[in-house]
């Protein structure tokens, strides 16, 4: 059977007896500053093993419970999956027990134990008075139906039957997601003596090997996981609901701090405004207007930053839930889904929590669209999540949208296989909509650009992509043209891009005088005026006629002398067929004179141009027919 792994909190009231529940479960001191010793309180997260028989190994994090030690509480908690809230009896629910229990609450921990503890205090028949107000106090909070088991931790008192509890509480839930991309939020950062940088998380996704390569983010800075250490003990990996220890390499300790995350592929989101479900706690001492400065517990890290309301100016306890958003100071690593706390920095208080909506929040308008936007997103599935953002970015790197849907590999894998639309593509995913849609619009381009340019071959490749490449990837663009073309939805011409029933042709308000002009042409055989002054008598404009040339030039209507007289294919044809009969395999310029009747005006450039066509050779003052047609 595969072993879970799981972290269990210990939560409450300062001076409960937190520490010394642990050590009984544990046998573990989790007190390990000197401060904490003479202080005899919780500063700094503890951690001690607990092994609950050969499937399930859990790590027991002793969160301070002192007010002004909150961050690292919050820190600890974070990453928990089953609290103990120890209740003292000779003191019940404190005030700073309520407080946990709504910071548990916004944190979505749905598992709770409540140890009452000290029960050496009170007298026996007390007891029962003292569970009955602790279930009262517990009313409307995630402890509310929570298991309550009575402890004596110095005598050892019920300590076997919490720990049979915490079992039984732990076999019912999911362990943590050990195959997707690894996540761990940093709660402890030291060196070591001789080995140099060490951090401490929870992982909170994902496995770490030791030798892998990592990224600190928001720096991102490259590490590798040089050593881990699993409770003081060298382990070859660490997986979700483990509690690490990592030895880094290349990476000193003032590049590193307590709130920065450590993952092995870039699918985290860094991020300074993020989109969010928000509630409030009930007890609200004051309203939160709008702009509020607030104080972000996210992970392990903490960052200033200020709220941001799209339908009210203030909120109070009794607000519900609120779609909004967080304007941070600083980068945090988040995806969907994430859970945090928010607290208000002056006066000191929590005041609420919730959940990660997009980590990749923008600058909206006030008002009720960007409230129902807010809600599409809260409700959307991930299919529709992933539609959503392809529709918007219409072509993504695995890696980006992995970040933006806060999808796992194998949930998109999934969707591809049943969906229709979801294609992937160069090392990434689109529609099949959105690549219809662009084929649509390449050729209504090509359309426009057809019918204002009728003497051209198309648009260039290069014009047609950057027209259609605003605010959506060029690379993208490109491969869906490149489809097209080779799919028969498009042609090509060298490197102009046409629909595929194009054909250049005449315009028709010129056709009339563009025919006749030709017609000129060809009528003076080989003894032509100027393009210029053919172009002058025709009355066609100036900008027609350089479409025009080029067009029959391009076309091989026209064959160009020099770069002022044009003959057309005809009368070229005509003159190599004249000129064939009248020599033999080899003849001179004489020859050529005489048999075509041209002055040297006329006749140098046609026979440069018989050379430049391979119709003929030049030898020293010869030429030697190589063929007598046209290519």
């Amino acid at each position: 059977m595969d072993k879970h792994y799981f972290t269990v909190g210990m939560a409450g009231h300062i001076d409960h007896g937190k520490t010394s529940l642990t050590k009984a479960l544990t046998n573990v001191d989790t007190d390990r500053l000197k401060e904490e010793k003479e202080r005899q309180i919780s500063i700094e997260l503890g951690f001690a093993p607990l092994e609950l028989g050969d499937n399930i190994s859990a790590s027991v994090i002793d969160v301070p419970g002192h007010e002004r030690f909150i961050r690292q509480m919050i820190a600890g908690v974070a990453g928990i999956d089953l609290v103990i809230l120890v209740v003292a009896a000779d003191e019940g629910v404190m005030p700073q027990t309520k407080e946990h229990l709504d910071i548990l609450s916004f944190l979505g921990i749905k598992k709770g134990i409540v140890a009452v503890s000290k029960i050496d205090k009170v007298d026996e028949e007390f007891v029962d008075l003292v569970e009955e107000e602790i279930k009262e106090q517990l009313q409307g909070t995630v402890f509310a139906d929570s298991p309550i088991i009575l402890v004596d931790s110095l005598k050892s008192i019920g300590i076997d039957q919490l720990r049979a509890k915490i079992k039984e509480e732990l076999e019912q839930l999911e362990m943590r997601n050990a195959s997707g991309a690894f996540r761990l939020p940093i709660d402890q950062v030291f060196t070591v003596k001789g080995q140099g940088t060490v951090v401490r998380g929870t992982v909170y996704e994902g496995t770490v090997i030791e030798g892998q390569t990592l990224m600190i983010l928001p720096s991102r800075e490259e590490t590798k996981a040089r050593q881990l250490q699993v409770h003081h003990k060298p382990a070859e990996k660490a997986v979700a609901g483990q509690r690490v220890a990592i030895n880094l390499s290349n990476i000193t300790k003032d590049q590193i701090e307590r709130g920065d995350v450590l993952v092995d592929k870039e699918h985290f989101v860094v991020t300074n405004t993020i989109d969010i479900s928000l509630s409030f706690v009930q007890s609200l001492k004051h309203p939160i207007k709008q702009r509020t400065p607030i104080k972000l517990h996210l992970g392990t890290s903490e960052v200033m930053g200020k709220i941001i309301f799209f339908d009210r100016n203030e909120a109070t306890g009794a607000s519900g839930e609120v779609l909004c958003q967080l304007r941070l100071d600083e980068d945090v690593v988040t995806k969907r889904g994430d859970r945090f706390i928010l607290r208000r920095p002056t006066p000191t208080e929590t005041i609420g929590g919730g959940w990660v909506l997009d980590p990749h929040g923008q600058k909206y308008r006030f008002g009720e669209e960007t409230i129902q936007m807010l809600h599409n997103k809260k409700e959307g599935t991930p299919t529709q999540r992933v539609i959503d953002i392809l529709k918007e970015k219409k072509y993504l790197p695995k890696k980006e949208l992995l970040q933006l849907t806060s999808l796992k590999e194998e949930q998109l894998e999934e969707l591809k296989q049943d969906s229709d639309d979801l294609i992937e593509m160069m090392q990434g995913f689109t529609l099949q909509s959105e690549k219809d849609s662009l084929l649509q619009k390449a050729n209504e381009q090509l359309k426009g650009y057809q019918e204002k340019y009728p003497l051209r071959f198309g648009m260039s490749k290069a014009e047609l992509v950057a027209v259609l490449s605003h605010q959506v990837p060029k690379e993208w663009v490109t491969t869906v043209i490149d489809e097209g073309l080779q799919n028969n939805l498009l042609q090509k011409q060298s490197q102009f891009v046409a629909t595929m029933d194009y054909e250049p042709s005449y315009p028709p308000s010129w056709k009339k005088r563009i025919e006749s002009l030709m017609s000129s042409i060809q009528q003076d055989g080989l003894n032509v005026k100027t393009w210029e002054e053919y172009g002058n008598a025709s009355g066609i404009p100036k900008d027609v006629l350089e479409e025009l040339k080029h067009y029959l030039k391009t076309t091989n209507k026209l064959y160009f002398l020099d770069e002022k007289n044009a003959i057309t294919r005809e009368n070229l044809e005509m003159a190599i067929k004249k000129l064939r009969a009248a020599t033999e395999n080899t003849f001179d310029l004489k020859v050529a004179k005489d048999s075509l009747d041209l002055s040297r005006k006329y006749l140098i450039p046609l026979m440069e141009l018989f050379d430049a066509l391979e119709i003929t050779r030049r030898e020293e003052q010869n030429r030697v027919w190589v063929r007598d047609t046209i290519e």
